[in-house]
């Protein structure tokens, strides 16, 4: 199922506001075909040592619940 990138776009606005709310913000960097959706956290969530849980545990988890067809969250590799 190819995933709506409208609807992901959205989603990903509602939950920027949180991580604007603390100084940080996030990029989406690509996502393919299978569902695997690749993010860039940025400002003061990009040196944060819990950006990795708030990726696996919150961002990935409210993407996996409200956008059909996403499958797994993962942070750009630079």
């Amino acid at each position: 199922m190819a995933v709506d990138r409208a609807l992901l776009d959205a989603t990903l606005d509602v939950i920027r506001q949180s991580l604007q709310a603390d100084g940080g913000d996030v990029a989406l960097i690509d996502c393919t075909d299978d569902g695997v959706v690749t993010l860039e956290m940025q400002g003061a969530c990009a040196g944060c040592p819990l950006s990795s849980l708030d990726m696996s545990e919150g961002i990935e988890r409210i993407l996996k619940e409200h956008v059909p067809g996403v499958t797994r969250v993962q942070p750009a590799a630079f």
